[in-house]
């Protein structure tokens, strides 16, 4: 009994911390992806100490999290708290003709996101970088053949080549988030850098953020 309280009264605090249009729009758009602080207020057209006070309620509930961009260190960007949402999520569809996905050097994130979502999505997919390596990072090779993905042998391409206006860009790195500011990116996924570590764990960490963020939106997306 005592167990299902506890459960009630974590589901009422999200309900309650939902029963407000700014909150739930905030909701609305990070169940797409990542937005930072700024970003948000832009989006809300509401003071800086009003959303504060809406980022607080929805923290406290643990509907969102925050974390330091890996780019710019004084800026950080709020996400969904993993499952937090189960039974509940709002949000509308969107009607794309290809998903591009955009990271620096479309040598892991990008090309790991890619793989997946051919996998989870008929709707094509592609992916790019801003300043393309000369090679796919030999872990994220390995990390997706430990999971049965083939990343084939192209080598990372540079964004102006491949983007074509109609794209629904993601940013899966916060450096090309920040250097996109024209076009923006359509949603913002901020995923850690593994090669900055280089190992396995952070390789894996990686792959499973990008596979539960795919799963989330898949569904939400159709052909245009």
């Amino acid at each position: 009994m005592e167990t299902e309280r506890n459960t009630f009264d974590v589901r009422l605090a999200k309900h309650a911390a939902l029963a407000d249009a700014a909150r739930l729009r905030i909701v609305d758009l990070l169940t797409l992806g990542d937005y930072s602080p700024s970003e948000l207020q832009a989006e809300l057209h509401i003071p800086s100490n009003l959303l504060s006070h809406h980022l607080r309620t929805l923290e406290v509930a643990g509907l969102v999290g925050r974390h330091r961009s890996e780019a710019d260190k004084r800026r950080s960007y709020l996400s969904l708290t993993p499952g937090s949402l189960d039974g509940l999520t709002p949000g509308v569809g969107h009607a794309v003709r290809r998903v591009l996905f955009v990271c620096t050097h479309n040598s892991a994130r990008s090309q790991l996101a890619t793989a997946l979502w051919r996998q989870a999505s008929d709707i094509p997919a592609a992916s790019a970088g801003t300043r393309p390596a000369e090679r796919i990072a030999p872990g994220a090779v390995e990390i997706a053949a430990r999971h049965g993905l083939d990343l084939g042998r192209r080598a990372p391409q540079h964004l102006d080549d491949v983007a074509d206006g109609r794209d629904f860009i993601i940013t899966v790195c916060d450096s090309a988030h920040e250097e996109l500011a024209a076009p923006p990116s359509n949603i913002h996924w901020s995923v850690p850098d593994p090669v900055r570590s280089g190992t396995p764990a952070a390789f894996e960490h990686a792959y499973q953020d990008i596979t539960r963020r795919i799963s989330d939106l898949a569904p939400r997306l159709h052909a245009a």
